[in-house]
């Protein structure tokens, strides 16, 4: 992954709008005392904007970007069979890297005829698969490319079978790329991270459905690695190569880009469809999402401020603007993401398998949606902001408001009240 500006190579892909218009059915449950300031009741417009809302991305929808040549969804059935991006033909190895002392028992590799193929890890999947809600997004890119409910093996699982032994600090791996070193794009993760979830983390994890459905190639399929609560540049797709390593250091594409590969989700929260104008006096209904990170999500808040008005010189993350508490919603009836009937199949990770609600919410590494109905000001240009409160108190874009560790700058747009 990466900035279109650093690849040069973006797809035509859906736009924010198409991605993260995500759902939240059985949202108007509205609370009128957390709306802002003297806004009105909640009403008709509000009812109207909630129900627009789908929470999964469907999968043709997910917005993906690829170094390869050619695009991996131009190539033919035959020429995917070919190069094992068939699920008939995929392999996986897991060896232990030639250039450090790693010690691997039982490698599984081409080379061998011991390489994983699909029916390995459909065996696998018959009593360790696992299932969880996650979005999917970029470094330095505002904006989530989708949000899924993943499918797949835990990747330690895999890595038992090859038997590591000794002298293995990181996991190397990479997918297919036309077989050129120039295109391939590798990632890395620490070996304890991958054989060991922290409380309340989820698995690193083989995927092979998304939203219930095959991934196809354009997704990253056969089988992609999904790394939940990090951004994507570790979630590699094609993936066909795991190399189990005595470095201590990360071999990461991304990090040659100047990026920060090993920093975890940031929360941040951003507007979805924001009206350009309004006629002043009248109602007006702002919904978004927020991106959960890793330190959770308190609230979502937004302002509005006229053009040109004066600002504090010593305050350029607004901390002391008028800041206005918006409504979380809560979790959805209708799942959408093209779900049979927008039920979630049994039971993901993060949810009550007695009650079949999810343990918390927010969930942390997904989206939650947030709405607020306002009073249109006075006549004249303004700026709407938004910005979320994490679960430890830290207002976006804190704490690091710089780039390369996570895009959470506060979101703001432009409104115009006419009389």
């Amino acid at each position: 992954m990466g900035s279109p500006r650093q690849r040069g190579e973006e797809d035509a892909r859906p736009s924010r709008r198409d991605t993260l218009q995500l759902g939240a059915a059985g949202a108007l449950a509205l609370a009128a005392g957390a709306l802002a300031g003297d806004a009105p009741q909640p009403g008709p417009a509000l009812a109207e904007a909630v129900s627009r809302l789908r929470y999964l991305t469907p999968p043709d929808a997910f917005r993906e970007f690829g170094r390869e040549k050619p695009r991996i969804n131009s190539l033919s059935p035959e020429k995917l069979r070919e190069v094992g991006l068939d699920r008939e033909t995929w392999r996986l190895e897991v060896v232990p890297d030639a250039q450090s002392n790693a010690q691997v028992a039982n490698p599984l590799s081409r080379e061998r005829g011991t390489a994983l193929d699909w029916a390995g890890l459909m065996r696998l999947g018959e009593t360790r698969a696992v299932r969880f809600l996650a979005v999917l997004t970029c470094t330095n890119m505002p904006d989530p490319l989708g949000m899924g409910l993943w499918e797949g093996v835990p990747l330690r699982d895999v890595i038992w079978l090859a038997q590591p032994t000794g002298n293995v600090r990181r996991v190397f791996y990479w997918g297919y790329h036309n077989d050129d070193a120039q295109q391939r794009f590798i990632s890395s993760l620490s070996v304890n991270r991958v054989l060991e979830d922290p409380p309340g983390e989820l698995p690193v994890t083989l995927c092979y459905k998304l939203n219930g459905q095959w991934l196809s190639p354009r997704a990253g399929g056969p089988v992609r690695l999904i790394a939940p609560g990090v951004y994507g540049n570790k979630w590699v797709k094609w993936l066909q190569h795991v190399v189990l390593t005595n470095s201590y250091q990360t071999n990461d594409t991304y990090a040659l880009w100047n990026n920060d590969v090993e920093t975890p989700m940031k929360t941040q929260a951003r507007f979805l469809s924001p009206p350009a104008k309004a006629k002043a006096g009248r109602p007006i209904v702002l919904v978004g999402f927020a991106q959960v990170g890793m330190q959770g999500l308190r609230e979502v808040q937004v302002s509005l401020q006229r053009e040109g008005a004066p600002l504090p010189a010593d305050d350029p993350h607004f901390t002391r603007a008028d800041w206005h508490p918006a409504q979380i919603l809560p979790p959805p009836l209708d799942w959408g993401g093209g779900l049979p009937g927008g039920k979630l199949p049994e039971i993901p990770l993060q949810f009550d398998p007695a009650t079949g609600r999810p343990r918390s919410w927010p969930l942390r590494y997904a989206i939650a949606h947030w709405a607020v109905p306002l009073t249109a000001p006075p006549p004249g240009r303004y700026h709407l902001r938004c910005r979320a409160i994490d679960a430890q108190g830290a207002a976006q874009p804190m704490p690091r408001p710089f780039p390369k560790s996570g895009n959470n700058a506060i979101h703001q747009v432009s409104l115009e009240v006419e009389g």
